[in-house]
């Protein structure tokens, strides 16, 4: 079977509802919580995505018992510090970031050697960022430069520490959170705004955690060595892979899509917040809070009159794995928009603030990029006519499905090439497509 998309033509007006798989960050957070659990934890809608399943498969090697059955997943903690493994484990995080950093920070008690590997994405991904706070607890690390394959050495006893995280890395403070669980005593973190699951499902679990929030830094305090109950758990649909599914409504003519309980946690909707500057409003339906998040159904419709925006840069960490998305839509905006401080898109599976500029250029649409800046000029009567390749992007699955959405509501011949790198984050997301585009 090939492996890459061909398109070469528009997709047609919809009316649809459509039912998007769970969250991966937080299906990955809740695998790893389970894990330090006493006792039974379960989940319903789990992204079985590969990231995910990778998740699954480190916990097994680290002894960790789970099963599947009647679409639930199912984690038999043993506590606390409770993982049995062999000598000289290799631990495969495959493309995920999410799993490679926040797995570390539950192996600073390891009293063997691990190690950890991850796909060639991953491998040039920077882990001096994780590494370097964890060493502060007591654990050791050999690293190739900062960068995987690396060995976590483990302490018999760690210290609590202060740390203060300046990125923005919901990651990097994961990981951190994570390593603070195992440590007698309290840690301290500061932290520049990001993601806040973990925050919350520590609260939901009532482990003792305080954040108080100031302007641009969150304040947490964790003490350790509490025991964790297990979490049942129905993961909510993620609003990263529902995005692709708005922008598609929104750049489409006369359509209008319905998504059903999507997670709308206030530090994951810079999407809609975006968009909302840009004269696009999505609506809310059937709000609720579960066990923590906010869920609700969105109702997308087209939007013919799209304004260009100077993207506040306090948006930037709430839609960081959106702005390729976020940048089609600017390409179609009546004027030039500016989006700035975004080094750290760069810093995911492909260096994304590059190729959102590549994709732009394939297109037609003049920008202007710089080291963590992008100016894009837009044109609203926008209609590619010629033909368009997109490789060698490091199978980064968001290339993929950005330059799918492209394709769909541009115009143009387009070859997509490795179109098995969905299976990282979205399994299903061609399914859906072809679901939305079936009539």
């Amino acid at each position: 079977m090939s492996n890459f998309l061909e398109i070469k033509k528009k997709i047609n007006p919809f009316n649809k509802i459509l039912n998007i798989e769970g969250d991966k960050s937080l299906s990955i957070r809740w695998a790893l919580l389970a894990s330090q659990a006493e006792g039974k934890s379960s989940a319903t809608n789990l992204l079985m995505s590969e990231d995910v399943m990778n998740t699954i498969k480190c916990l097994k090697q680290l002894g960790v018992k789970i099963k599947f059955y009647n679409n639930k997943c199912e984690i038999i903690g043993n506590g606390i510090n409770g993982f049995k493994y062999k000598e000289n484990i290799v631990l495969n995080t495959g493309n995920s970031g999410t799993l490679a950093r926040l797995i570390l920070g539950l192996l600073i008690h390891s009293k063997k050697k691990i190690k950890i590997i991850g796909d060639k994405s991953l491998s040039k991904r920077d882990f001096y960022r994780v590494t370097k706070p964890l060493e502060k607890f007591g654990a050791k690390f050999q690293t190739n430069k900062g960068k995987l394959p690396l060995i976590v050495i483990g302490t018999d006893k760690t210290n609590r520490i202060k740390y203060f995280e300046k990125k923005g890395s919901a990651q990097c403070k994961s990981s951190v959170m994570f390593a603070a669980l195992n440590t007698i005593g309290e840690t301290f973190i500061k932290a520049k705004k990001s993601r806040n699951h973990t925050e919350l499902l520590f609260k939901y679990l009532k482990l003792p955690i305080k954040v108080k929030k100031n302007k641009n830094f969150d304040l947490i305090s964790i003490v350790g060595k509490k025991k964790i109950s297990p979490l049942n758990y129905k993961i909510p649909s993620d609003i990263s892979s529902s995005a692709f599914f708005i922008i598609l409504t929104v750049l489409s003519k006369n359509s209008k899509l319905v998504i059903k309980n999507v997670n709308i946690n206030e530090t994951r909707v810079g999407i809609l917040k975006i968009l909302k500057l840009m004269n696009i409003k999505i609506k809310l339906k059937n709000l609720k809070n579960y066990k923590g998040e906010k869920i609700a159904d969105l109702i997308v419709k087209s939007q013919k009159s799209i304004k260009p925006i100077d993207c506040p840069i306090n948006l930037n960490s709430a839609a960081i794995d959106e702005f390729l998305l976020i940048f089609l839509i600017a390409a179609k905006a009546n004027g030039v928009s500016y989006f700035k401080n975004l080094s750290e898109l760069n810093q995911k599976e492909s260096p994304r603030l590059n190729w959102g500029s590549k994709i732009l250029n394939k297109m037609g649409i003049k920008n202007i990029l710089k080291k963590d800046s992008i100016k894009i000029y837009g044109n609203p009567d926008l209609e590619v006519n010629k033909k368009v390749v997109i490789n060698n992007f490091l199978k980064d699955h968001r290339v993929f499905m950005t330059s799918t959405i492209a394709a769909l509501t541009f115009g143009g011949e387009w070859k997509i090439h490795d179109k098995d790198s969905i299976n990282t984050s979205f399994p299903s997301f061609l399914e859906k497509i072809e679901k939305i585009r079936s009539g």
